[in-house]
């Protein structure tokens, strides 16, 4: 097995954002390389206790070596994010102080070929985090409709070419299985108009960007796990939330922004009657970004937002 190796991004930002203490427990919902729980447990020392979730085998063995030093203090979970009301009922019913998200592809994931996440590495079309589940990319690529493969890249990548990427796949796979991500990149810069490709990012990024999120139905997951978040918290728990695009920022600010308000009823009413309480209040309006030394060292971090909520 490689290593896996993953620079977290906000590190010490989004830690911070817990008010982490001793006897505390948290969750890191994407444990990924472990750097976000190396520092919780450190920073609860000595006898916080953290719960952490990831769907990848491989950073879960990773981690295990890791968090070696902390033994006893925290349990891992195999399991998407989507279960963690479940996982907090099961191993800490009374509620958490802390819940952190590092959402996105980790380093590993993105860099090993194997794994089919990326558009400059020719790989077998693959894109699971949790590579236990038997959906892949190849699959949507291969058996999804014209109009659904559009509207995947449309919705999740916000590419404007979605229709004509979808037409050119439909037309490209009649003669034969689209196996590797080389493939896919060909036939993606193929519809994409000579013009169009010259501006901005990589011509393939918006598209794989779709798919992976698709294949891992992450947007779906993170609303409901953001949301089954802030009921896991004890009063005065909080909530870390780091985003990588604009979709899953909108979901992070939407949901907050949800919880942390009072009476909905029409403002002509002149006594509330939903009683309606805010369970959240937001611990900053604006985001928190990475600093330049920051986006220097890992130009991965330049798109991260971190969005901090405290329970009520």
């Amino acid at each position: 097995m490689s290593d896996f190796y993953h620079v977290s991004v906000l590190l010490e930002e989004a830690v911070d954002g817990l008010a982490p203490r001793s006897g505390g427990v948290y969750v890191d919902c994407t444990l990924g390389g472990a750097g976000h729980s190396k520092l919780i447990l450190e920073r609860t020392a000595p006898d916080g206790r953290l719960i952490a979730i990831d769907q990848d085998l491989q950073a879960i063995a990773n981690a295990k070596r890791v968090l070696a030093d902390f033994t006893g203090r925290f349990r891992i979970v195999h399991a998407n994010f989507r279960e963690l009301k479940r996982i907090v009922e099961e191993y800490a019913a009374e509620g958490v102080d802390g819940i952190l998200f590092d959402l996105g592809v980790s380093s590993p994931q993105l860099d090993e070929g194997e794994r089919g996440f990326s558009y400059m590495r020719d790989a077998p079309l693959d894109m699971r985090m949790d590579r236990t589940q038997p959906f892949s990319a190849y699959d949507l690529v291969n058996t999804w409709s014209e109009s659904q493969i559009a509207e995947v890249i449309f919705r999740y990548g916000e590419e404007r070419w979605g229709k004509r990427i979808a037409e050119f796949i439909v037309q490209a796979r009649k003669k034969g299985p689209i196996q590797t991500t080389g493939q896919l990149v060909d036939i993606i810069k193929a519809a994409i108009p000579a013009a169009a490709r010259r501006e901005g990012p990589h011509p393939a990024k918006r598209t794989f960007q779709a798919l992976r999120i698709a294949v891992n139905d992450e947007l779906n997951a993170l609303e409901q796990a953001l949301q089954d978040a802030v009921d896991c918290l004890k009063p005065s728990g909080r909530v870390s939330i780091i985003t990588f695009h604009s979709l899953e920022d909108r979901i992070a600010k939407h949901v907050l922004q949800a919880a942390a308000k009072g009476c909905i009823c029409p403002p002509e009413l002149p006594v509330c009657q939903c009683g309606r309480q805010p369970k959240l209040k937001l611990v900053a309006r604006k985001p928190i970004l990475p600093s330049e030394a920051e986006v220097e060292r890992n130009p991965r971090a330049r798109s991260a937002k971190l969005r901090i909520g405290e329970r009520i």
